[in-house]
């Protein structure tokens, strides 16, 4: 059974609390926050002080999803505002290696971001060391996208890597996700599913999100 995380970026910014109640009483396992910077992607969300007042108001983990550049300046505030997995795009690290030990040193799960275009096998130098990958399904940037179909062969591929390997790797899928195609996806070896607007914007969102779980 896939682990559900809904995306608050699909959310009401004007209820915010609302938004977080409905996550608190679902079967939700994770809260997933896009924090995008304008540069790496071509929107603005939001950032560490939206982040550290959710935490307040909740215990669920948060999966804090950067897309931006030059993550490692900003890794310590937000292990300080609340994150507890903290995954950075490979496309904006150089020096991925480095990210990903900073991360793990905070005392957070690491966890690597790969948009649509790029392959699997860049990571196979630096795969032993996180603790997630999440396989982007749209271009990120914006809610509410249509999935990719070929994101399912690099389901396929990558849990065929982690398994060769007998590594524990989250496989996380994010950007299009909703009862159409959850399960398809958890087949091809996804662990944990991002959902935004198929949550969000549901009438009943929490059956929406019980749905998703019994996939």
């Amino acid at each position: 059974m896939a682990l559900i995380a809904p995306s608050l970026l699909a959310a009401d910014f004007l209820h915010l609390d609302a938004a977080l109640r409905m996550v608190n009483d679902s079967q939700a396992d994770w809260l997933h926050l896009d924090v995008m910077d304008g540069r790496f992607v071509p929107n603005i969300s939001f950032g560490l002080p939206v982040i550290e007042s959710l935490r307040k108001a909740t215990s669920k983990p948060f999966d804090v999803h950067l897309m931006i550049l030059e993550p490692e300046k900003y890794a310590e505030a937000f292990k300080k505002a609340g994150a507890d997995i903290l995954t950075v795009h490979i496309e904006a690290c150089p020096h991925l290696h480095r990210n990903v030990q900073q991360i793990k040193s905070l005392g957070m799960k690491a966890g690597v971001a790969l948009n649509p275009h790029t392959p699997i096998a860049s990571l196979d130098n630096i795969l032993g060391d996180m603790d997630l990958v999440c396989l982007m399904s749209v271009n990120p940037g914006f809610g509410g996208q249509s999935f990719i179909p070929g994101t399912i062969n690099k389901i396929k591929q990558l849990r065929q890597m982690i398994d060769d390997r007998g590594l524990q790797v989250d496989i996380e899928i994010d950007g299009g996700v909703g009862e159409k195609n959850a399960a398809e996806i958890v087949a091809a070896g996804a662990t944990v599913l991002v959902a935004g607007s198929s949550v969000f914007n549901a009438a009943d969102p929490l059956a929406a999100v019980a749905q998703l779980k019994s996939l």
